[in-house]
């Protein structure tokens, strides 16, 4: 069983910040889960654009107001507490946070925690990290 605390996580190592977003990551691969799930927290005002072509990955808002917007076909959805999407096609996307927002996040393959955004809006493949 693993059980960890976020406020504990919040001061170790597990938290890394980027580009006007905070993420700690709960579980990594290194915990064989299969998955890694993040607690994420981006600033209100910003604008992120992601391209996971190497990982899935869905997410929930817990607290807070914005939009994803879908780079290919140039569609948008509201974000706000209690809506989950599912980056299912490794959707190149534009985040926005009107509001500050908590979204807990699950990644396939897992992170590792060393990765960084790559130009892009990527993160490297897991065999190049290795």
């Amino acid at each position: 069983m693993i059980v960890r605390d976020f406020n504990e996580l919040m001061k170790t190592d597990r938290t890394v910040a980027d580009a006007r977003w905070t993420s700690t990551r709960m579980l990594l691969a290194d915990d064989g889960m299969g998955f890694s799930f993040h607690i994420t927290v981006l600033e209100a005002g910003s604008e992120h654009q992601f391209h996971y072509k190497h990982h899935f990955e869905s997410v929930y808002c817990m607290k807070g107001k914005g939009s994803i917007t879908d780079i290919a076909t140039g569609e948008t959805h509201e974000i706000k507490p209690g809506v989950m999407y599912a980056l299912n096609l490794h959707d190149k996307h534009i985040l926005r946070a009107e509001e500050e927002l908590h979204m807990a996040c699950c990644f396939n393959p897992p992170v590792t925690g060393t990765e960084v955004h790559r130009e892009d809006g990527s993160y490297a493949p897991a065999e190049e990290l290795a």
